[in-house]
């Protein structure tokens, strides 16, 4: 059987684990990315692969370093022969007040959250045949949300929100582009809030709670298959109406 290949960036945990299990349920075959999480990583890969019967393949690589993703989409087209779906999910934020923050900090989370969607997009694309699409994981912090305490990480959503609709025309008409821009998720990035925070930001939620990882994996699987097949340079928020 002929899968579909789909590449998950920062897929080792959170909304990116979820994202591998969910484009696995549905027969594709799955590249995890991950920088640091070699255990889970190899957790998900052999969760996938016995539960979905796909192949998976476990790649260490940061998106930032242009030689380093160069080698890994070699990889994977060595591997696959293609790629068919990118998911541009890695992202980091130093949670700093703005007086705080240093300017590596700030350096470093434009590399990983902007720079790196932007080398891994255009060594991908080299390889996409007409119909593969990439989705962007941005959030609602580049959109409408104020969150003083992470500027660095709301440029770097708003720089990827643009990168998106730049993508979408620079990759017209065979590449489809689009981007999540999230709210709040119960992942391992949220996990230490306080829980009078927590409870505060969810009576601001219409749906009164954190989306959970799978209802946002469920979303970009939409955005990457053929239901939404006339849906391009779009930003689809998603964050239980806040």
């Amino acid at each position: 059987m002929n899968n579909k290949v789909v590449l998950v960036t920062g897929s080792s945990r959170g909304i990116g684990k979820a994202t591998i299990i969910k484009f696995a349920s549905e027969g594709y075959n799955v590249v995890i990315n991950y920088i640091e999480s070699d255990k889970e990583a190899q957790e998900v890969k052999e969760f996938v692969e016995k539960e979905y019967n796909i192949k998976a393949l476990t790649i260490k690589t940061d998106v930032s370093d242009e030689a380093d993703v160069k080698s890994m989409v070699d990889t994977i087209i060595k591997e696959f022969g293609k790629i068919d779906v990118l998911v541009n999910n890695a992202g980091i934020v130093f949670d700093r007040n703005f007086e705080d923050i240093t300017i590596e900090e700030f350096k470093r989370t434009l590399e990983v959250n902007v720079i790196g969607a932007f080398i891994v997009s255009r060594e991908v694309s080299k390889h996409m045949k007409s119909g593969s699409t990439i989705v962007n994981v941005s959030s609602t912090n580049g959109t409408k949300t104020i969150s003083p305490e992470c500027l660095d990480y709301n440029v770097s959503k708003v720089g990827l929100q643009s990168l998106t609709r730049d993508l979408a025309f620079q990759l017209k008409p065979n590449i489809r582009v689009n981007a999540v821009a999230i709210g709040w998720a119960d992942t391992d990035m949220n996990k230490d809030l306080p829980k009078e925070y927590i409870e505060d930001e969810n009576a601001k939620i219409y749906l009164e709670r954190f989306a959970q990882p799978e209802e946002i994996a469920k979303a970009i699987y939409f955005l990457a298959s053929e239901e939404s097949s006339y849906i391009n340079s779009e930003i689809l928020v998603i964050d239980g109406g806040y």
